[in-house]
């Protein structure tokens, strides 16, 4: 299984809006770190209940409802 994955949609979805990985996990109401963030945008493969918590995340800072797909493409 490969591990990396180059940078991901989130990525770009997180410069459109002005947001740090900061400001996704103090968006988030789960357990959620700075770290899980910064791999995403970078595309390290994440569990799928880390990528659904991140997406949860994403969708309270930006109030948008953006769906798996978007935000990752492995």
């Amino acid at each position: 299984m490969e591990l990396e994955h180059g940078p991901q949609p989130i990525l770009e979805l997180m410069q459109t809006h002005a947001l740090k990985p900061h400001d996704v996990v103090a968006a988030s109401t789960e357990q959620i770190t700075h770290k899980m963030i910064s791999r995403a945008c970078k595309g390290r493969r994440l569990s799928r209940n880390v990528q659904f918590k991140i997406v949860r995340a994403l969708n309270a800072a930006t109030g948008r409802d953006y769906t798996l797909r978007e935000l990752f493409t492995y």
